[in-house]
């Protein structure tokens, strides 16, 4: 049914939500949805929560992963996420907009948007991809200030802290920084860009007992191919695909619009489309219009006796 009906809507806060699926057995999956239809695909396949990354969401806005865009703009995309699925929501954050007063902010403003998460990395501006070289970090103490800050402000927010020391400072540098910002309140781990196996395994063994561990499985960057079993036997309890919906989409897309050039047309794309009633089923078109009829329906007042 419709978000619009309070009845449908979920009665804990989105960042209990996640707490009851982390406490369930096995890995829990987060696939990276950019908007609104994606988010509905993504639990129409029985995902049951959703990651909304930055660079997902610069890139759909036709800008770099820089750090360029606002908390404001980045609540837009976690509205439409929460509002169209009603599944939680894990965030990037980021270096959190600022300083501890900025990261704060933005807690309050992605807690009211709908968020169940959010993960704040320690870069300093212009930050990059985790999977890029030339990543400049900020001080362990700033970032774990940063942390701190950011549980002092949430109501029920999930804080992830993400390092990306491996590639500059090995994995004892990294493994150095997620403990201190485990030590400042961190509910959970994620070391970017390990490369190898060996680095994944390594860092989960020497992690506090029972800390969630974050995993990242982005295409194209400097960590291979595993599968969701496989990271959770390496000791990991999530997993995120940050941007695979959109470059599939934008493939698509681009695939469209070299035949519209070409033809003249979409009459050789249509076999490729999502149809009309597909498009209506997964938005909910019909379940909207019977709720409209069942409130706007014509009511005749009696007229009083006389």
């Amino acid at each position: 049914m419709p978000y619009l009906v309070a009845a449908d809507c979920p009665t804990q806060p989105a960042g209990e939500r996640l707490r009851a699926l982390l406490a369930r057995a096995g890995i829990l999956r987060m696939p990276g949805a950019h908007n609104g239809m994606a988010a509905l695909q993504a639990r129409a396949a029985g995902f049951d929560a959703l990651y909304l990354s930055g660079a997902a969401m610069t890139a759909s806005m036709g800008l770099p992963d820089l750090g360029i865009i606002t908390v404001e703009e980045v609540a837009f995309f976690i509205r439409q996420l929460a509002r169209s699925s009603g599944l939680p929501v894990l965030v990037d954050g980021d270096t959190g907009y600022g300083e501890a007063l900025n990261v704060m902010h933005m807690v309050r403003v992605f807690e009211d948007a709908g968020a169940a998460a959010v993960h704040i990395e320690d870069q300093l501006l212009p930050k990059k991809c985790g999977h890029l070289n030339h990543k400049k970090l900020a001080d362990a103490r700033d970032m774990a200030a940063k942390i701190a800050a950011a549980v002092t402000a949430r109501r029920h927010l999930y804080i992830v802290a993400r390092t990306d020391a491996a590639a500059s400072e090995g994995l004892g540098g990294a493994i150095a920084r997620a403990q201190l910002y485990l030590e400042a309140g961190a509910d959970a781990i994620f070391p970017e860009a390990l490369s190898t196996a060996a680095m994944f395994q390594e860092f989960a063994q020497r992690m506090p007992q029972g800390v969630p561990l974050l995993a990242n499985m982005t295409e194209f960057g400097c960590t291979p191919f595993f599968t969701a079993a496989e990271f959770e036997a390496m000791g990991y309890r999530m997993v995120i695909w940050p941007v695979s919906s959109l470059r599939v989409a934008n493939r698509a897309q681009a695939q469209l619009y070299a035949a519209l050039a070409r033809d003249g047309g979409t009459h050789g794309m249509v076999g490729q489309m999502q149809t009309r009633a597909e498009l209506y089923a997964t938005i909910g078109l019909p379940d909207y219009e019977a709720l409209d009829a069942s409130i706007v329906a014509s009511v005749t007042p009696e007229l009083a006796a006389r």
